[in-house]
């Protein structure tokens, strides 16, 4: 079975209602992941690994991509500190998700 964005989402929200936080960051940054591993590909990026880690990562250097899109993809891809906490207040699912929607408007107008 592929797993999509939207089942990692849905796996996201689910492990937030459940109070685990962890689990819920890691699924969004794998939301995340596969739409831009997606986004990507369609634009005929070559991956040489399916890591949802190293898709972040090449969009954020992504020409012409929207800044926001690019700020969005790079607190995703932000390290945990000791406390398994982030350097900074964010919310990784709805990063995720603005991501997520962002590229799809960028398909539409490509």
């Amino acid at each position: 079975m592929t797993v999509t964005w939207q089942m990692e989402l849905e796996n996201a929200r689910r492990a937030r209602s459940e109070g685990n936080e962890g689990r819920a960051r890691v699924c969004a940054r794998r939301a995340a992941g596969a739409a831009a591993r997606d986004f990507l590909t369609r634009r005929g990026v070559r991956m040489r690994t399916a890591s949802a880690y190293d898709a972040l990562r090449m969009l954020e250097q992504f020409p012409g991509l929207a800044p926001d899109l690019k700020s969005a993809a790079s607190r995703l891809t932000a390290r945990v500190t000791e406390e398994f906490a982030l350097p900074f207040e964010a919310d990784l699912i709805a990063e995720a998700e603005t991501l997520i929607a962002g590229l799809g408007k960028e398909a539409s107008t490509s």
